[in-house]
């Protein structure tokens, strides 16, 4: 879905020339275990996703996720799709000649043709998107996989309890300053999130994967103030 108020700023950040040549650096200082994030992701989609699979990724700029599945599965191709045109182009560089094996859509969920995918992934994504444009993302993701494909989904989801929700911020900062990221730089991604960042439990979020339409929604990963889900159309 098209992002509300409280989310555009996020997709303009992402569209900073700058920022996006030094995303790359951000994601594994604020996230505990991304490459093997990134592995299990791939070894769950291969569960049930043929030799051959198409897969939808939503929220692929930057190139990650993408480079690593297209490494690990070489006879996969995938359909990336972001809002940031500035954060594709960087996805593509990161790509390199793998680049050739993924179609880029400039855009949200609704401008990828509903025409069955074999499995999809959600990183570090959702949490952008409040209850309500979350639950029909998560519909809308649902809609275009075949019957029975998995689907990953991984973000920011930890207790909101008022004392909880504060000490959980404080401990994703802190985790990205002991990972060696500057920490006024952490203070303000914390503030940020704290101020505009959807922030859920993961009970809710797992409830929004459900009336999605998904079945078998299982946690798999949980990391700090990260959660990820395998579930199936």
């Amino acid at each position: 879905m098209r992002p509300e108020e409280s989310s555009k700023h996020f997709v303009a950040a992402f569209d900073d020339p700058e920022a996006v040549a030094r995303y790359a650096e951000g994601p594994p200082r604020f996230v505990p275990g991304m490459d093997g994030l990134h592995r299990m992701c791939g070894v769950l989609l291969r569960e049930t996703a043929p030799a051959d699979a198409r897969v939808l990724v939503l929220g692929a700029g930057g190139g990650l996720e993408l480079k690593f599945l297209a490494e690990m599965y070489p006879d996969w191709t995938f359909v990336g799709v972001d809002p940031a045109a500035e954060m594709l182009r960087g996805a593509e560089r990161h790509l390199g000649p793998l680049a050739a094996r993924v179609e880029f859509v400039h855009g949200y969920i609704e401008d990828v043709a509903a025409d069955g995918f074999d499995a999809a992934t959600c990183l570090l994504t959702l949490h952008f998107l409040p209850h309500g444009e979350r639950r029909r993302t998560a519909a809308d993701i649902h809609r275009r996989l075949k019957p029975g494909a998995p689907f990953v989904a991984a973000h920011g989801s930890f207790p909101q309890g008022a004392r909880e929700r504060d000490l959980w911020l404080d401990r994703y900062a802190a985790y990205a300053i002991a990972s060696g990221f500057d920490a006024e730089k952490a203070m303000a991604a914390r503030q940020a999130v704290s101020s505009s960042v959807h922030m859920m439990a993961p009970e809710y979020d797992e409830a929004i994967l459900r009336e999605a339409g998904f079945r078998d929604v299982s946690l798999f990963y949980a990391a700090f103030t990260w959660r990820g889900w395998i579930a199936h159309a």
